[in-house]
């Protein structure tokens, strides 16, 4: 895939969603802006680790963070769901200026021997609001995976 650089700034909407039966679940971040939609696959520590860094960043901006009403956000991943590319890092920033969030998000590039390929690079603004609805909706796929995340998908005994 040739190095892309994408930037929608601001999103009209911001999700984190699966795809696939319990236990092999695909983790999907995605975005839009207008007609553009953008679809990534995360993985589910990615999506855990999003949601707390969010949470993380906004009490650092805010102070403490109030309760939050998600439904007033469509939370639900859109057709045609074709992701460009599976992530392997992510990172957060805030712009005082425009007072967006950023989340930007790295290419996986699994051939190490083309090294003239640099990975591509998603950005996606959006308004606090919207993290914090993002940050919920992670953490709520991630939690509707199995009882017992400690299992996952083994028989696990524990001693007291």
């Amino acid at each position: 895939m040739p190095n892309l650089e994408i930037e929608l700034k601001p999103v009209d909407f911001i999700t984190i969603g699966t795809i696939g039966p319990k236990g092999k679940r695909m983790f999907h971040l995605q975005a839009g802006q207008s007609d553009r939609l953008i679809t990534l696959l995360i993985e589910k520590e990615q999506a855990w680790a999003l949601g707390e860094a969010i949470d993380e960043l906004i009490k650092d901006l805010d102070g403490k963070r109030e309760t939050f009403d998600i439904m007033q956000y469509d939370m639900e991943l859109r057709e045609p769901l074709r992701p460009i590319f599976r992530v392997s890092q992510m990172g957060i920033g805030f712009d005082e200026a425009d007072k967006l969030v950023v989340i930007v998000a790295q290419e996986m590039v699994v051939d190490t021997q083309k090294e003239s390929d640099d990975p591509s690079v998603v950005r996606f603004w959006c308004s606090k609001e919207h993290m914090l609805a993002l940050s919920i909706q992670a953490k709520m796929m991630v939690q509707a995976g199995r009882a017992d995340p400690r299992m996952n998908g083994r028989l696990v005994y524990y001693w007291t």
